[in-house]
C-alpha cells in the first residue's frame, strides 16, 4: 500500500460528491489512499479511470443540475453506478459490497470482488457515526455520564430521491 495512486484527489473529490462529506473529513479518517487502492484492485484501473472521467464531465456552476447530472450520468448508470454505490458504501460502513452478477457478466471480472471489510480498525472512522450524530458502539466512547445528556438532533433536508426537478 506504499503506492498512492496518481488519481487519488479525483477519488476524492467523487467520494466527496457521493458521501456529502468534505474532501478534508474523507481524508482525516487515514483510509483515503487505501479506500481508493481498494476499489481500483476490485474493478480494475480502466474502470476506475473511466468512472473518474465521467466525473469530471458533470456540469458545474449550477448545483441541482449538477446533482442530477450525478445522479444520472453516474448512479444510474449502469457499468458506474454500481461501483459508485460500493464507494458510498465503503466510506460509510467500512465495507465493500461484491458487485451484482449482471456486472460482472457485463463488465467482467478484474479482481477478487467478494464482501469483505478492507481494513478491520476503518469501523470507527465510518461517516455512518457523524452522518447520525453518534459514535461506533464499541468504539470512541462519549465518555463517562454522556447519556445523561439529551442527544443532538441533526438537521434533516429530506430524502435527496424525493425531491422534484423542479428549480
Amino acid at each position: 500500500m506504499d503506492k498512492k495512486p496518481e488519481y487519488l484527489q479525483a477519488f476524492l473529490n467523487l467520494s466527496a460528491e457521493l458521501c456529502g462529506f468534505s474532501v478534508f473529513t474523507l481524508s482525516g479518517t487515514g483510509y483515503a489512499i487505501g479506500y481508493c487502492l481498494t476499489v481500483q484492485r476490485i474493478v480494475g484501473p480502466e474502470t476506475m479511470q473511466r468512472l473518474l472521467e465521467e466525473f469530471k464531465k458533470l456540469p458545474s456552476g449550477n448545483a441541482k443540475a449538477r446533482e442530477k447530472a450525478l445522479r444520472v450520468q453516474l448512479l444510474s448508470n449502469e457499468e458506474f453506478g454500481p461501483v459508485a454505490r460500493n464507494i458510498m458504501k465503503l466510506w460509510f460502513v467500512s465495507t465493500w459490497y461484491e458487485l451484482p452478477g449482471a456486472w460482472h457478466d457485463k463488465f467482467g471480472r478484474y479482481g477478487n470482488d467478494q464482501t469483505f471489510i478492507p481494513f478491520p480498525y476503518a469501523y470507527p472512522e465510518g461517516l455512518l457515526w457523524p452522518g447520525i450524530g453518534s459514535h461506533p458502539p464499541g468504539a470512541k466512547p462519549t465518555g463517562y455520564a454522556s447519556w445523561e445528556g439529551r442527544p443532538v438532533f441533526l438537521e434533516f433536508k429530506g430524502d435527496p430521491m424525493l425531491w422534484d426537478d423542479e428549480p
